[in-house]
């Protein structure tokens, strides 16, 4: 019995000390979760090819145009890990453009920029946009272990990769780099948040249907009853809330101070909730907007489609806004919102 209870002894502080090591790792981890940034790496472009585009494209059941030119190429964001960027501009074009930087959703890629470019490049802006962690050329393939770290890596991943473009956008011949704004769209308007707040050289940005506050978003109708079973998600939320803490944009936000932000979210939003959208709203510095919208998550509900053009026409108006400090009167294009879809000023009315 003795032996016994020395074994438990010696196993509960085996125990402990593993708790602690992983807690101070944890720490470590966290501390130091956006360092991975060197502005000095050289960028090793490579362009793989260019091309103009003109003929029509299918917007979540919408038929639009597309006039462009894009060009394909990379950089290096770190040592040995180069990113594929897309990057669209007027086909007519003269002196230096403004630029928007483009934050694609969870489970696209580089590509959906062209379903949504035409109408921003008409209005006289270039517009890139990168395939992030785990998507498009940068797909990761392994075992379970190799997928949790590539998802806690993702968001500073896409932080970092986006000032090392900025970086990059400011060498370009064809691009003002005192005119960088940018779009972020679901969980490009999430992480898009924290590069607002930690670069200085973003103008203005765009954050359509983005929230914040994990356990929030975790508890989204989608998400909890995809997973059905109800100590399951706790479980699953407790285990994702704690590993992703870092990348929080709440934690953020507040060093938007300075930079105008334009929200738009969807009062019927269940995967990206008011609730998590109206806590991102909370923590952002001033000058700010919030503009709701009666629709579901874009993509979730096919009747939604002329909302969610509305949503990029007027996100578009504002930055012309914005912009128009930099622009002749003869620059600036005359924009028209979608008719007949109720834009909900405040949450009460959202609700």
């Amino acid at each position: 019995m003795r032996m016994f209870r020395k074994i438990l002894k010696i196993a509960g502080g085996v125990i402990l000390v593993l708790i602690l090591v992983v807690m101070i790792a944890k720490l470590w981890a966290d501390s130091t979760y956006f360092n991975d940034y060197d502005p000095a790496l050289p960028f090793n472009v490579r362009v793989e090819g260019s091309e103009v585009v003109d003929g029509t494209v299918d917007f979540f059941g919408i038929t639009r145009d597309q006039q462009y030119e894009k060009v394909l190429f990379t950089i290096d964001a770190r040592r040995d890990e180069p990113i594929p960027v897309l990057m669209t501009m007027p086909v007519q074009r003269s002196g230096k453009l403004p630029v928007i930087i483009f934050l694609h959703g969870i489970g696209q890629s580089k590509s959906f920029l062209e379903r949504i470019c035409t109408p921003f490049n008409q209005a006289g802006f270039a517009m890139v946009c990168f395939d992030q962690h785990m998507q498009g050329e940068r797909r990761i393939r392994g075992n379970p272990l190799k997928t949790i770290k590539a998802f806690r890596q993702r968001p500073w991943k896409t932080i970092n990769d986006g000032r090392r473009l900025i970086d990059y956008l400011e060498t370009h011949p064809e691009i003002d780099a005192e005119r960088v704004y940018l779009i972020g769209a679901s969980y490009g308007a999430i992480t898009g948040t924290t590069l607002t707040a930690r670069e200085e050289r973003i103008g203005a940005s765009v954050l359509v249907v983005g929230g914040g506050h994990l356990k929030t978003m975790l508890n989204a109708p989608m998400i909890r009853d995809g997973i059905g079973i109800a100590p399951l998600h706790w479980l699953a939320s407790t285990f994702v809330t704690w590993l992703m803490r870092p990348a929080d944009p709440v934690h953020y936000a507040h060093l938007t101070a300075g930079t105008p932000v334009l929200m738009q979210s969807g009062s019927e939003d269940i995967l990206v909730t008011p609730e998590a959208g109206e806590a991102l709203y909370q923590a952002l510095g001033e000058p700010k907007e919030i503009r709701w919208y009666p629709c579901d998550h874009p993509g979730l509900r096919d009747e939604d489609a002329p909302i969610i053009v509305q949503i990029l026409d007027e996100g578009l108006a504002w930055l012309l806004e914005i912009d128009a400090q930099f622009r002749t009167d003869e620059e600036l294009p005359a924009l028209q919102a979608p008719e007949d879809v109720s834009v909900e000023e405040d949450m009460e009315e959202a609700a």
